[in-house]
């Protein structure tokens, strides 16, 4: 049945946006749903070889969501596209249950469609393991898998594979050291801000340690110059004591 699952899609809104609150409200105004219903009725097209019209289909879903999604791509339950526009899900993408993608997001591929040795097609798109988030901007590239519970930051650009439970954000994209996720804890466009340190305080913090370096390296000088004044002192005194003619009586 293509529609099997409307209701766990309905409900994956609810419990990811806080700013659904009914179901109604989802299948009337969510665009990401609606390309998501639209993805399902391709998708159905093409698993029976309709290939031009589940294309057409496609294409009917993009104009009116602005989220191109390939009707071979393989997308499991409970997928939520928020705010949706300019998401771009390649042909051999697969994406597992309850993941999240926000606005901008490209699952790409990088490589050519079919091996130019065995001229079989190849995967050449991203696979996104469940809980994962990818957030607005990123771009998930070539046959990639982004782990479980995994979060790309936004605007981050992925070409390696994400461990599960990891945090990856910059360009390429490069886990966070204290990154820790949980698939009870869900972070909005995948960055938390507790795991990521702040740059600017990471400089102002490395430029006080140096300038605290600096002070007791010139503390150390100054001593240094005051001991060899004394030294100076003390040997010119020595020096004019034995000047001075002796006294005769």
């Amino acid at each position: 049945m293509v529609f099997k699952h409307l209701f766990d899609d309905l409900d994956a809104y609810l419990e990811r946006d806080p700013a659904a609150s009914s179901r109604l409200m989802v299948a009337t105004s969510y665009p990401g749903f609606h390309a998501v219903v639209w993805f399902r009725l391709a998708h159905w097209l093409w698993s029976h070889r309709l290939v031009v019209l589940a294309r057409f289909v496609g294409n009917i879903g993009r104009f009116l969501t602005g989220v191109d999604i390939h009707p071979a791509a393989k997308i499991g339950h409970r997928l939520v596209i928020d705010h949706a526009i300019g998401v771009v899900i390649g042909e051999t993408a697969e994406i597992e249950d309850d993941v999240t993608l926000y606005h901008n997001v490209t699952l790409g591929g990088i490589a050519p469609a079919v091996d130019s040795e065995t001229q079989k097609d190849v995967k050449r798109h991203p696979t996104l393991l469940s809980g994962s988030i990818i957030g607005s901007g990123a771009q998930v590239l070539g046959p990639v898998t982004v782990g479980r519970n995994a979060r790309v930051g936004a605007n981050a650009v992925v070409v390696k594979d994400v461990p599960e439970n990891c945090t990856v954000v910059g360009i390429p994209a490069q886990p966070v050291a204290t990154s820790s996720c949980s698939p009870e804890h869900f972070s909005a466009y995948g960055t938390p801000t507790d795991d990521i340190p702040d740059p600017d305080a990471k400089a102002m913090g490395a430029m006080l340690n140096e300038i605290s370096k600096l002070r007791m390296r010139v503390q150390e000088l100054e001593r240094e110059l005051e001991e060899r004044i004394q030294m100076r002192r003390a040997s010119v005194e020595k020096e004019s004591d034995s000047d001075k003619p002796s006294a005769s009586y």
